[in-house]
């Protein structure tokens, strides 16, 4: 299941403005910082995410072919504030939703979805 591209509009411009106020603190939300393709801008997106020792986990619940998630494979990782703590993801890459690489604390949640992004997390 994918939730649909118009509420993905939506949270774009109306919710995640809020939740950048708290994703980088209150887990299991995290801010990913990452680059424009084309534009070289700078993006903050909050993101779902679970760590499971140095791997990360975000389901993609719009998908794999968002935005954000292209930047990140593009420029093969990104940076994440969790906890307040900023990390680089490294090695980023998609799987499905039922992969027994998806970490522990994901799997409730990515059965709902057909994706995860996972990636080794290194201090920044």
């Amino acid at each position: 299941m994918e939730l649909p591209a118009t509420l993905a509009r939506v949270n774009k411009r109306l919710t995640n403005p809020i939740q950048r106020l708290w994703a980088p603190h209150l887990a299991p939300w995290a801010m990913v910082e990452h680059t424009g393709r084309s534009s070289g801008r700078r993006y903050r997106t909050p993101v779902l995410a679970w760590a499971g020792g140095d791997t990360l986990a975000v389901v993609l619940a719009y998908g794999r072919d968002t935005d954000w998630v292209r930047n990140v494979l593009a420029a093969g990782g990104c940076d994440i504030t969790r906890r307040g703590k900023h990390f680089h993801l490294m090695r980023p890459r998609i799987i499905p939703a039922d992969s027994p690489d998806v970490v522990r604390g994901a799997r409730p949640f990515a059965s709902a979805f057909a994706w995860v992004l996972i990636g080794t997390l290194e201090p920044a």
